[in-house]
């Protein structure tokens, strides 16, 4: 089948086209003719991990060591990327009960990877789900690692509805669905944080306020939050505390062991609270987005899309930073 592989680390140029074996389901699994998939940060950081250092690396020094084994010391374990994916059902396992031939589904393959093929294979309970009707192939592939960990860490939050919430990194793939989510699921009023050349994207997704940060520090300006909601760990608990209310929550989706201890200090001592908490995400997580979707709740954004073959051009406008939204990847 055709796919994109790469076998070192490296820039985008590593991705190449090639041909691998068809993958043959297991009992309980479905096999997925794929028709779209996409870009996002996890496929960025695993295609160039081999030049991360545990400084750079969003997380503590264990997960480092523990990802570093996972996806290969020196060359990638790992030929094919990418995780989120759209399709349909070509045959399933005689075990499989939930799915049958020709179903149209969506769903995350987390760091099992694959995406960036022709064909993948999926467990039955594995995070793959029905596609929401009325949504393209195109948009379905770019919704669920944004939504699902959203879904979960604002969970981890307990927001209520007309409570304040501030998403620092609303632009990005977590954080543009967190805007969504916060606003139109929980009930609450979202400020979104992010760079110039975003602030329309982010209004358009549903903010009730915006900031830049290249002009306003969200600290300074006197507001308070029930819930500050950092994406990439860009500010700190220290400078973030004075913008919490009584009992607010500064929540991290990536953090290191400083903010760890700051949570159990927090949570000993009581009042404005630390939580830095992890999403993996499963099939009722996606579930729930697909109803989200089809209630219109949510939908997806797509700033590019690029064919298969094109994916390393792909990669290099996604590094440019420049995207306003998801960037797909067809197959058909």
């Amino acid at each position: 089948m055709k796919a994109v592989v790469y076998t070192e680390y490296g820039p985008p140029k590593v991705l190449r086209p090639g041909e691998v074996e068809k993958p043959a389901p297991k009992d309980n699994e479905v096999l997925i003719k794929i028709y779209a998939t996409t870009v996002n940060y996890g496929d960025i950081l695993a295609r160039n991990f081999g030049n991360t250092p545990p400084d750079k690396f969003n997380m503590p020094f264990l997960f480092w060591i523990f990802a570093r084994m996972d996806f290969g010391s020196r060359r990638p374990k790992k030929k094919i990327l990418g995780s989120q994916f759209a399709g349909q059902v070509e045959t399933t396992g005689k075990d499989v009960k939930q799915f049958k031939e020709g179903d149209p589904v969506f769903g995350y393959s987390g760091q099992s990877m694959g995406t960036y093929a022709e064909y993948l294979c999926m467990p039955e309970d594995g995070c793959v789900a029905i596609k929401p009707a009325d949504m393209t192939y195109e948009e379905a592939a770019v919704v669920p690692y944004g939504a699902i960990m959203a879904l979960n860490l604002l969970g981890k939050a307990k927001i209520q509805p007309g409570q304040k919430v501030l998403i620092n990194g609303a632009s990005g793939g977590i954080g543009s669905a967190a805007v969504q989510l916060a606003r139109f699921h929980f009930g609450a009023e979202v400020t979104g944080v992010c760079g110039t050349p975003r602030l329309e994207f982010v209004k358009s997704l549903g903010a009730n306020h915006v900031i830049d940060y290249t002009r306003e520090d969200f600290t300074q300006n006197g507001e308070t939050y029930d819930l500050i909601f950092d994406i990439l760990g860009k500010s700190s608990f220290s400078r973030c505390k004075n913008s919490l209310k009584q009992n607010g929550i500064y929540l991290l989706a990536s953090f290191k062991l400083k903010q760890l201890l700051q949570m159990l200090w927090t949570f000993i001592s009581g009042g404005k609270k630390v939580v830095c908490a992890l999403a993996p995400g499963g099939k009722e997580d996606l579930i729930s987005i697909k109803e989200l979707i089809e209630a219109g709740k949510f939908r997806a954004e797509i700033d590019q899309s690029y064919p298969l073959e094109q994916l390393a051009e792909a990669h290099r406008y996604v590094e440019t930073g420049s995207q306003k939204g998801q960037v797909a990847i067809t197959l058909v």
